[in-house]
């Protein structure tokens, strides 16, 4: 087998991040504070990296899931990790789905409303997951990528040339203040994804491994060439932030919606009108990908729980599931709407504060022959990643419940 026919989880796990944390968190990274969190996009990514592999060596090794490894280990964090996984995937859909519906009212024609939007979009996401399952979706996910990747490049390389499209501040706001340590932790919770995606990643990979006999090392590259876009994505969309926004006098929207449309203006004024159709792509499939991606991912999750919890052999459970999350996260959209910047900064830091949790689980899993075959620089990011997140989630505790 070909190492792009191996290609897969990996590009799905790209597809499911590429989305809230990098079309709008790190682009406003760059446009409130221009490069001075660079480094912060950079660590983040980087020292999530292992826990994220975890997955997929544990899947490898064991032909298990991370969720049944949960199990396996301890009951209880078990059904912690369920709870927090249902919540996370009614709250990620709809905060997903109201963005791209929003960047898709952009680009149509007419006056449709983002419910009727909404709608529409879960219709074409329920049609590709329930009648395609894992094949249609493994495909559409490496073409929307794609794409992405070059009207991305396009967009960025236009914004290089023509340099800042505002003069830098005389005096630059600055992110280390303690009132803004919130924003941060917001920023690294979906940065590059929340980290049951890892779990979702195993399972994706385990769904592969039936319909492909892959080796260690094929799978491995499918991973970290989806981790890598992922990161130089994120890097991509915080340096235009800083290029495109940074320094300008109109007021940086927050929420996501409203940012979104505030990205495109920005583009169609500093590289030109025609530059504007070119965004607005790129921002919905970006979007799109994550939308049908967090739909897919986190429904295997719950079925897989559920499975784990009480089996059963009913073979549409997974359709079910991904309809009865769409229901829900419309729902979300409904009655939510309006507080949409609220719930998904809450999401966001939600994330956060439960990936050293997450981190340590997965890491526990792999110990003993496992572990000893990992790469040193794998171990050594391990540790470094868990001091790095279990001290900033303490840090955000102290400021927010304490002082």
């Amino acid at each position: 087998m070909s190492k792009s026919q191996a290609l897969g989880p990996g590009i799905l796990m790209a597809t499911a991040s590429v989305g809230g944390s990098h079309l709008v968190a790190a682009t406003q990274a760059g446009a409130l504070f221009g490069w001075q969190l660079l480094w912060l996009i950079i660590a983040v990514n980087v020292l999530k990296y292992p826990f994220f592999r975890f997955g997929v060596e544990y899947t490898l090794r064991t032909n298990q899931s991370l969720v049944q490894g949960y199990k396996d280990k301890n009951p209880s964090l078990f059904y912690l990790f369920f709870i927090v996984n249902l919540l996370a995937a009614v709250v990620n859909t709809a905060g997903v789905l109201l963005i791209t519906a929003a960047l898709l009212q952009y680009i149509l024609p007419g006056d449709l409303s983002l419910t009727t939007l909404s709608f529409g979009l879960l219709f074409v996401c329920l049609g590709i997951l329930i009648f395609g399952h894992y094949k249609l979706l493994d495909n559409s996910s490496k073409v929307i990528m794609v794409f992405l990747c070059i009207a991305t490049a396009a967009a960025f390389i236009v914004a290089l040339m023509n340099g800042p499209a505002h003069p830098t501040p005389q005096v630059a706001p600055s992110p280390y203040e303690l009132a803004l340590l919130g924003f941060m932790v917001a920023l690294m919770g979906w940065m590059p994804a929340p980290i049951e995606v890892s779990a979702i990643n195993s399972l994706w990979l385990k769904s592969k491994l039936k319909t492909a006999n892959l080796t260690r090392r094929q799978s491995l590259f499918d991973f970290n060439l989806g981790y890598a876009m992922m990161l130089i994505l994120a890097l991509v969309f915080f340096a235009l932030g800083v290029l495109l926004q940074y320094g300008q006098e109109q007021k940086i929207e927050l929420a996501g919606v409203a940012f979104s449309k505030q990205l495109i203006d920005m583009y169609a004024m500093t590289i030109g009108e025609w530059s504007r159709w070119l965004i607005a792509v790129v921002a919905f499939l970006c979007m799109f990908g994550t939308t049908i991606t967090v739909l897919d991912g986190y429904a295997r999750t719950l079925d897989e729980s559920l499975k784990i919890i009480k089996p059963h052999n009913y073979k549409h459970s997974l359709s079910l599931l991904i309809g009865l999350q769409s229901a829900l996260g419309m729902i979300v959209v409904l009655f939510f709407k309006g507080n949409l910047k609220e719930m998904l900064m809450f999401a966001m830091t939600m994330a956060f504060l439960t990936t050293p949790f997450f981190a340590w689980l997965n890491l526990s899993l792999i110990k003993g022959e496992i572990y000893k075959s990992l790469p040193k620089p794998v171990k050594v990011l391990s540790t470094l990643g868990l001091i790095y997140l279990v001290s900033f989630s303490l840090l955000f505790v102290v400021w927010r419940w304490v002082i």
